[in-house]
């Protein structure tokens, strides 16, 4: 079984920064892609940023510029670093992981239990 941690969500100011981090666990031995979706109240899971294992990159336009993925593949864990913070940045951010391999087999998607970020003065 995969497991995907995501720590670092919290209270911010507008303008100011976060730092998001998912771990992923389960005997792992490889990931495909690595990624961050947010669930605004009322809204649909939208995708903010995604990164391959060669280290491409996708961003939703809203977050072009103020937003950074990165990944260690060593450590199964993806980072997002959130600037420039803005009110419409509040929701709970969700990790996912598709195309994953490990010990017990192939799984195709897998998903975070997510955390909060809210910001606001």
């Amino acid at each position: 079984q995969v497991q995907l941690v995501e720590s670092g969500g919290g209270l911010v100011q507008p303008g100011g920064s976060l730092r998001l981090s998912c771990a992923a666990s389960g005997r792992i031995f490889s990931i495909n892609a690595m990624g961050w979706y947010h669930q605004a109240p009322g809204k649909q899971r939208e995708m903010v940023a995604t990164i391959t294992s060669g280290g491409v990159t996708n961003y939703a336009n809203s977050v072009k510029g103020r937003f950074t993925i990165s990944r260690d593949n060593g450590k199964d864990t993806v980072y997002l670093q959130m600037n420039s913070l803005k009110p419409e940045d509040t929701a709970v951010y969700y990790c996912n992981a598709k195309g994953i391999r490990n010990s017990g087999g192939y799984y195709i998607e897998s998903w975070g239990k997510g955390t909060q970020v809210t910001v606001s003065s």
